[in-house]
């Protein structure tokens, strides 16, 4: 495999998906994770920003939701139950959020590059006809959807957000070339509910689908524990591309949930997922930044995610 051996989205333009200084999914995000990404020595090229078209967008969602984001885009009317209002500029900002992703897919299948790393992205909420949960349109379901119109399968989401990636789960449910692994705080004590265990996929899709719930103060070796069910999984089902969302919001002392990770988790997952490509995917892995509400853990997990994939 050519290419080089990661791609980071550092335009800080990126960081303008946000819904303003009084919500969770708040600025500075990009920010903090640029200042720490400075402290490292990583060898890595740029990725530059690219903005999502139409047809780039309904390879996942809904052509009718699109363009009612577009309708009441800068209204600050809600585009969901509430959670995610149409705020001035966030239409603009979460196609860049998907151009930018579906840039880093395209440069994957092209062998441009073998890692690729956006901070911003990864909203696993949005379903394809609504947004939901700070998620305005969905990256990773956009990924999904392109390497599979290019004959790419099976690929590979994980998440190890601490929110089932619902978004995702409900979209793929039934669709056998998406193996689904997904590591998060169980569903009854958090949003979005979802997220059992016994939630496996259907059709001809069972069993290509993994939820490992974990129990509210659960920590890293709790999550090295689960993990072998990760890997496991994947194994079995032996990619040609993995994504993989990378939250930063179960690390202790996120104020919307009670998981009690150090970076550690972080850094060892991304390594067993960089492994798991190399053996299975020609080394293609695409990571995205997820969730996260505290400033100086996003910058801890995302470093400890990008060193490790470099």
């Amino acid at each position: 495999m050519t290419g080089v051996p990661l791609r980071i989205a550092t335009d800080k333009r990126l960081g303008a998906y946000h819904f303003g200084p009084g919500h969770p999914f708040g600025p500075g995000r990009m920010a903090a994770f640029l200042e720490a990404l400075d402290e490292l020595e990583l060898a890595y090229e740029a990725l530059p920003l690219a903005e999502a078209d139409t047809a780039t967008l309904t390879r996942f969602h809904a052509r009718e939701y699109v363009e009612r984001v577009q309708s009441l885009a800068g209204t600050g009317a809600p585009l969901d139950l509430g959670d995610t209002p149409a705020v001035p500029g966030i239409d603009g900002a979460a196609k860049r959020v998907v151009g930018t992703v579906a840039a880093a897919v395209d440069d994957l299948l092209a062998g441009r590059v073998r890692r690729a790393f956006v901070p911003i992205a990864g909203l696993h909420h949005g379903q394809r006809d609504r947004a939901s949960g700070f998620c305005v349109y969905n990256d990773c379901g956009v990924a999904l959807e392109t390497l599979l119109a290019a004959g790419v399968a099976p690929v590979a989401y994980v998440d190890i957000d601490v929110h089932h990636g619902d978004g995702v789960y409900d979209s793929f449910e039934t669709d056998p070339r998406v193996i689904f692994a997904d590591i998060h705080q169980d569903g009854r004590t958090l949003f979005p509910g979802t997220g059992a265990a016994e939630a496996q996929g259907k059709g001809a899709a069972h069993g290509t689908k993994l939820n490992v719930p974990l129990p509210p103060g659960a920590d890293d070796d709790a999550f090295v524990e689960a993990w072998e069910r990760i890997e496991a999984h994947l194994e079995r089902h032996q990619p040609k591309v993995i994504v993989m969302q990378c939250g930063a919001d179960g690390l202790a002392g996120d104020p919307l949930a009670s998981l009690r990770y150090t970076s550690k988790t972080h850094a060892s997952a991304a390594r067993s997922v960089r492994i798991l490509a190399e053996r299975w995917a020609e080394g293609r892995l695409l990571a995205l930044g997820g969730g996260g509400y505290d400033l100086s853990n996003i910058a801890a997990a995302w470093t400890a995610v990008v060193r490790e994939i470099a």
